[in-house]
């Protein structure tokens, strides 16, 4: 069963098109990841799905229909403009986004949140006292603690440490395994490749990339060298068959062409400098990421 399905959307402003004929269809218990560069349509396609805003055409359905009043509350929602009354003291402003939701044992569940991110000690202090990290964690709290069925979080970890960004991460997975649908934005690649059981990736409006991490990797082939060797990328350039070489420090990332033997790039290596490590591989989603996105190539494959 889908409990989102999007058909031929299309959502224009003015004259200018955010989402152009847009299919997309999420599986229930599944975490389905948004990944797209900024002003691709994410938070427009993800403003739709919770009828914020409407589409010119197509259709969306939440839950089997079109999302009513009382649907919405099986949807939590944490925006990507943060907004928390600041006046408000954490354990009142969590039991006032329950309520509004029909949340069933409030007091209970919100103590329970408290602790499991660590704010138990703030629940009586005011929002505008909280740090920008703890702010999104009460935020994080206010839009699943009803229990939705559906949880759409819009860049959910922008502002988290990394102990923080493990936290909700394990949060949102223990959702998962309860029979939670997750779908959530966000601009960090690495999260998305561990985290999704789907990816979809937006581009100027329309849908590039849809599916499995395996799935998407599988179009491009094992045409990446990830090399480690003693001179860096000082060692690395003008080599035969290699396209583009991206360098992470310690390690490069080396992108072949179509023909190219790899055997024969480890050789050219070799006869330059010692290598330390190598591994042959698919891209990583932040390759193909920046494969599709990069203003000097653009290698869209409608899905």
């Amino acid at each position: 069963m889908n409990i989102v399905e999007i058909e031929k959307v299309t959502k224009t402003f003015n004259k200018f098109t955010a989402v152009d004929s847009l299919s997309l269809f999420v599986p229930e218990g599944s975490i389905y990841g948004f990944i797209g560069p900024n002003g691709s349509g994410k938070t427009t396609t993800l403003r739709m799905i919770m009828n914020i805003f409407y589409p010119d055409n197509g259709s969306i359905n939440v839950f089997g229909e079109r999302l009513n009043g009382a649907s919405t509350d099986r949807i939590g929602y944490l925006p990507e403009e943060r907004g928390l009354y600041k006046n408000m003291k954490v354990r009142e402003i969590l039991k006032f986004y329950g309520s509004l939701k029909n949340g069933k044992n409030l007091k209970k569940e919100i103590n329970r949140w408290l602790d499991a991110l660590d704010l138990s000690d703030w629940a009586n202090k005011k929002i505008s006292t909280l740090s920008k990290g703890m702010s999104q964690k009460v935020q994080f709290i206010a839009s699943i603690i009803s229990k939705p069925e559906l949880i759409i979080l819009d860049e959910p970890f922008t502002g988290l440490d990394p102990v923080n960004t493990d936290t909700i991460i394990e949060e949102i997975l223990e959702l998962q395994s309860q029979g939670t649908t997750i779908l959530f934005s966000t601009h960090d690649m690495s999260i998305a490749e561990k985290m999704c059981d789907f990816i979809f990736m937006i581009f100027k409006g329309k849908k590039v990339l849809d599916g499995t991490l395996t799935s998407i990797q599988d179009k491009y082939g094992s045409d990446t060298l990830r090399v480690r060797c003693n001179d860096g990328i000082s060692a690395l350039q003008n080599l035969e068959g290699v396209e583009k070489i991206t360098d992470f420090g310690q390690i490069q990332e080396l992108r072949m062409n179509g023909d190219c033997d790899p055997q024969n790039v480890l050789s050219q290596i070799m006869s330059r400098t010692s290598i330390i490590s190598f591994e042959l591989a698919k891209p990583s989603l932040h390759d193909i990421f920046v494969r599709i996105a990069s203003p000097d190539k653009e290698e869209i494959n409608n899905a």
